[in-house]
């Protein structure tokens, strides 16, 4: 590790959490420099649903590369890229009868958010974005304002504006939050002006796992529609399929005005984000949001190739049956151990456990890792051990992971 400490930037994270050096990965499994096996329980931070070195995603790619096909395009037309548009709404898009143009913002989660953002402010001609509590929405300086957490928006190193945050879901038992959204945005005095937007994820992954019901999302995206606000659905983490469907917003019923995408949408972990607009929103002049990277054509062919995954339901009821399997588990793990008041929070694949005594989670993930798991913490202080496993991984390898999970736990108590 001795490169890394000496050359590397001191801003570096998870190969603090994880530290060895990994070598080869396949499937949900990853192996160090030493032959040291892994679980996956964290997939690049939801970026691997589909688990590492696909071989359908990874043949596409030495084919498209071995025949000279363009890698890089800026948004020039490509094949690569009019295959990607034709297959998304041939299988996500009509199936859920839903109505959206594609923008390609750059590569990043954090691009997709700023030009939600940006248009939902040209389109309105109004300047604030409403959020909400423990929000992460990237690290640039647009999506920094809407993100909760202090730490990271003390990193931008001037004053975050023209956005407000108001309770989530569930924040707090004595607030009412839809409430206090509709009377902000009524009351004339409330020193709030009619945002542009308002943006929210229906499952705060960084945030720790918060679970926002469909009654309450209905309601905010009908609050929306009476005063005339943009509804953003950011499913940069909780989208491609990590809570059961494709969308997270489908259980719901929702029809949000724009929605961000990014990580697991390149399929293989190659980096891809889109921003889907509703078709009257779409007021860009031609080029007035760009990116460099925004033609990534590795990109368009693994997304391709991993829409195959969505041609019948089959994969979306597996992932239903392996969240409902790994919640059981979950909840038995902390029937085990009261004393440590775990409580078992998250939708499909997107779960975790949040123990109430400062350092405990992050302690449960050390002894995970020494005994072959990887997985991370969420939430503002770290209290959540979450679980973020490979869509694809099968039952033997979320029992081995949960074995784990249940000893290291038994460990850090």
């Amino acid at each position: 590790m001795s490169v890394f400490e000496k050359v590397e930037s001191e801003v570096r994270s998870y190969c603090r959490s994880f530290p060895t050096v990994f070598e080869k990965a396949r499937g949900y499994k990853l192996w160090d420099q030493e032959g040291r096996e892994f679980i996956d329980f964290f997939a690049g931070a939801g970026a691997l649903n589909y688990g590492h070195n696909d071989p359908g995603m990874k043949e596409k790619l030495i084919e498209y590369l071995s025949s000279d096909g363009i890698v890089h395009s800026l948004d020039m037309a490509t094949t690569a890229k009019a295959d990607f548009l034709k297959k998304f709404k041939e299988i996500i898009l009509e199936p859920r009868g839903l109505d959206y143009k594609v923008m390609f913002p750059g590569p990043t989660g954090t691009n997709t958010v700023e030009s939600a953002l940006k248009l939902a402010r040209k389109v309105t001609g109004r300047d604030t974005v409403i959020s909400f509590t423990r929000a992460f929405h990237g690290m640039t300086l647009g999506s920094l304002s809407v993100t909760g957490n202090a730490f990271k928006r003390k990193g931008a190193g001037i004053p975050l504006t023209n956005a407000v945050s108001l309770p989530y879901d569930q924040y707090d038992g004595k607030v009412d939050s839809l409430t206090l959204l509709e009377r902000y945005l009524e009351d004339k005095g409330s020193g709030v002006d009619l945002p542009a937007a308002v943006i929210l994820e229906t499952v705060q992954g960084e945030g720790g796992i918060n679970v926002a019901s469909s009654e309450w999302l209905k309601q905010v995206e009908q609050i929306c529609r009476r005063q005339g606000v943009l509804l953003i659905v950011d499913d940069v983490q909780a989208g491609c399929g990590r809570t059961g469907t494709f969308f997270s917003f489908e259980p719901a019923g929702l029809q949000p005005d724009i929605v961000c995408l990014s990580k697991s949408l390149g399929g293989y972990g190659v980096p891809f984000a889109i921003t889907l607009i509703r078709p009257d929103l779409d007021t860009w002049a031609p080029g007035e949001h760009n990116g460099t990277f925004r033609g990534h054509n590795l990109a368009f062919v693994a997304a391709t190739e991993a829409l195959r995954y969505w041609e019948t339901d089959e994969f979306a009821q597996e992932i239903r049956r392996k969240g409902e399997k790994t919640r059981t588990a979950l909840e038995d793990i902390t029937a085990k151990f009261p004393d440590l008041k775990g409580e078992v929070r998250g939708r499909g694949l997107m779960l975790g456990i949040e123990f109430p005594e400062e350092g405990f989670a992050e302690k449960v993930c050390e002894e995970a890792f020494k005994r072959g798991l990887i997985m991370e913490t969420s939430g503002p202080d770290s209290e959540v051990a979450k679980l973020l496993p490979p869509l694809i991984i099968d039952d033997e390898g979320l029992d081995k992971g949960l074995a784990i999970l249940e000893k290291s736990i038994e460990a850090a108590a």
